[in-house]
C-alpha cells in the first residue's frame, strides 16, 4: 500500500533518511520523540513538501504518478493542520461532497453526533479534542483505503480515544485497507499496530512485529557485578543507573533463564523508546 525507499530530506541541522513500508490489512505504527522525524515522513508522504533523495510508492504507483482518484482513497489526519476555523460542520459538508466521490455524508453525520460535535458552531470555537474527532471523522467517511494519522488521538479523553480506536478496528475489518499512524501515548499503538518503527534524528532504528515487542523484549535492571557477569549477546542498549545497569533485551525468556537472580521486566513500549534513545549500544 505504501513503501518508502531511501527518502531523504534535509534541513539546517536535521536530515531524514527513512525507509519504511505499510502492507495491505495491517496498521504501521511510526513512533519517536518530538522532532524525530515522523511529521516530516508524513509530509514527504503526502507530498506536502519535495524530497532530496529516494522514492516514494502507493498503492504501487511512484507518488508522482498518483492521480486525483487515487489521492480520493487516501484518509489524512496531520498534527499540524485542520480545517477553517470559521467553518461549521454544516459548511463542511458540501465541500466533502464534492472532494470525494465517495463521502459517506449521513455516516459522518451520524458519527458527528454520536461524539457530541456541534454541527452550526464555528470550529475555531471547537477544544482540541473536539477538532481532532472532526479530522478523524472526516478521513474515515469517504471509503479511503490508506489512512495516513499523524497523532489522531491526541487531546482526547480516555473515552473519546477508546471510542476513536474502536472505530479504527473497524474500519481494518474489510480487506484492502491499511494504516500508518503515529502517536506518543504508546498504550494506543500496543493495541493498535502489527508492527511498529522507531525514528530518532530521521533514521529507522528499530522495525518488530508488536507482537514480539510486547511478548519477547524486557528491560533487565542489574547491579554493577551482575552486568559484568552478565552473557550480552542480546543486548540491544545499556544505560548506567543509580543501582547499576538497565539493559534492554529482545530475548527476555532467555534472561529470566539463565539468570534467575536478575530483575527481568516486560518492558512497554514508552520504556523501550527510552532506552533505544538515551541507551547506549
Amino acid at each position: 500500500m505504501l513503501r518508502l525507499n531511501r527518502v531523504k530530506k534535509e534541513y539546517k541541522g536535521f536530515q531524514l533518511d527513512c525507509t519504511l513500508e505499510v502492507q495491505k490489512g495491517r496498521v504501521t505504527g511510526l513512533i519517536g520523540k518530538n522532532g524525530a522525524g515522523k511529521s516530516t515522513t508524513f509530509k514527504a508522504v503526502l507530498g506536502l513538501i519535495g524530497v532530496d533523495g529516494g522514492s516514494i510508492e502507493i498503492f504501487g504507483k511512484p507518488l508522482n504518478k498518483i492521480g486525483v482518484r487515487d489521492k480520493e482513497e487516501i484518509g489524512v489526519v496531520m498534527s499540524d493542520a485542520g480545517f477553517s476555523g470559521y467553518l461549521t460542520i454544516r459548511d463542511l459538508v458540501p465541500m466533502l461532497r464534492n472532494l470525494y466521490t465517495d463521502f459517506q455524508e449521513e455516516e459522518f453525520l451520524r458519527r458527528c453526533r454520536e461524539f457530541q460535535l456541534p454541527l452550526n458552531k464555528k470550529i475555531k470555537d471547537f477544544s482540541t479534542g473536539m477538532k481532532r474527532k472532526l479530522q478523524v471523522l472526516a478521513a474515515l467517511t469517504h471509503k479511503a483505503r490508506l489512512l495516513i494519522l499523524d497523532e489522531p488521538t491526541a487531546g482526547l479523553d480516555v473515552i473519546a480515544r477508546d471510542e476513536l480506536l474502536d472505530m479504527l478496528r473497524a474500519y481494518m475489518e474489510q480487506e484492502d485497507r491499511a494504516i500508518l499512524v503515529s502517536s506518543h501515548i504508546s498504550s494506543d499503538l500496543e493495541g493498535l499496530c502489527d508492527d511498529i518503527y522507531m525514528i530518532n534524528d530521521g533514521k529507522i532504528i528499530l522495525y518488530e512485529e508488536t507482537d514480539v515487542l510486547l511478548d519477547n523484549y524486557g528491560i533487565l535492571k542489574l547491579t554493577d557485578e551482575q552486568y559484568e557477569k552478565l552473557d550480552k549477546k542480546h543486548i540491544l542498549r545499556h544505560k548506567k543507573e543509580e543501582f547499576g545497569y538497565s539493559c534492554l533485551t529482545d530475548e527476555r525468556q532467555f534472561y529470566q533463564e539463565n539468570y534467575p537472580d536478575a530483575a527481568v521486566e516486560k518492558g512497554t513500549i514508552d520504556e523501550l523508546i527510552l532506552m533505544m534513545i538515551r541507551g547506549k549500544a
